[in-house]
């Protein structure tokens, strides 16, 4: 499998998520696990909750940190030489996919080190768990290679129940050495959160760039959570390579490059559609997910 090669793109349509600092005791909405931490300000201050939602960037992690702390931006990605974290040797230092998203209880003494130690450290250890190191153990892959076809998972999933044939298609791609062509990675690389690629962005000198290169890329693109890691170690069975969101909840999978593009065009006209709704004066509201884009993987024949 080409898993150590600098691999091509996908981070189409990461949902990006919104920081939420809330009072202790207060419903916080989102996939997070409760994490010990109070907030800064005094003695006699409430504690406050940060909320690292799945399928966050490590760059949206430091921002929100920055808020969090009340610290000027850029404050946290300073300090990530300083807080010395429990990383792997082929994370090079880099904590990219290892800042767990949980909800993370800020106290007065709470810093950008401490927080991000606290983060990987809830990231081992969940890691480290019985059904995760036994995937990792049948899985031709190590754990940081898992973990960076979970984050890809994460970012091209719509949905939850995807997850497992979302991975299958990334192993299946992979195994026969065919370039991932996922918009996340890309995306990722460019540093940006587009929703359309363009036949130009597909052709950018790029490590991340899963149009051009085979395998993965050189990190993780996010945070991935739980339910994209156990999907990453027990994908669902097929031989899926290709696969588009054509409208929310109609995601198709299919092994037919033919069909493929047929759903692709369907996805296109869609979106024709919905544009000249939007401009329409009798057009109330955009519908939900317009702006997804397909798979990279419908960009070319095999």
């Amino acid at each position: 499998m080409y898993l150590n090669t600098p691999p091509r793109s996908t981070i189409r349509f990461t949902r990006r998520g919104k920081l939420v600092l809330v009072v202790t005791g207060a419903v916080v909405a989102g996939t997070a696990v409760a994490v010990p931490l109070l907030s800064p300000g005094g003695a006699d201050r409430k504690p406050i909750s940060l909320v690292i939602p799945e399928g966050w960037r490590a760059s949206q992690v430091y921002e929100a940190i920055d808020k969090a702390l009340a610290l000027p931006a850029g404050s946290t990605a300073k300090s990530i030489g300083k807080a010395r974290l429990k990383l792997p040797s082929d994370a090079a230092g880099n904590p990219e996919g290892y800042l767990f998203p949980a909800t993370y209880h800020v106290d007065k003494d709470a810093t950008p080190q401490t927080l991000l130690q606290q983060m990987v450290d809830t990231a081992n250890d969940r890691f480290d768990v019985a059904p995760v190191a036994a995937g990792a153990q049948r899985s031709p892959m190590n754990l940081y290679q898992a973990i960076t076809v979970a984050s890809i998972v994460q970012a091209e999933s719509a949905s939850r129940t995807d997850m497992g044939k979302v991975a299958r298609v990334v192993l299946n791609r992979l195994a026969r050495g065919i370039p991932l062509q996922m918009d996340s990675t890309l995306n990722y690389g460019l540093r940006r959160h587009a929703a359309r690629t363009s036949l130009e962005d597909t052709r950018i000198d790029n490590p991340y760039n899963s149009y051009q290169r085979v395998g993965l890329p050189p990190t993780p693109i996010d945070s991935p959570g739980a339910d994209a890691m156990r999907a990453t170690l027990n994908p669902t069975p097929g031989d899926w390579l290709y696969f588009v969101t054509v409208k929310p909840g109609d995601t198709r999978f299919t092994t037919d490059y033919e069909e493929h593009q047929r759903n692709v065009a369907e996805f296109n006209a869609l979106q024709q559609k919905n544009k000249k709704a939007q401009r329409s004066p009798s057009a109330t509201a955009s519908p939900s997910g317009a702006s997804q884009s397909p798979s990279g993987v419908a960009q070319s024949r095999l």
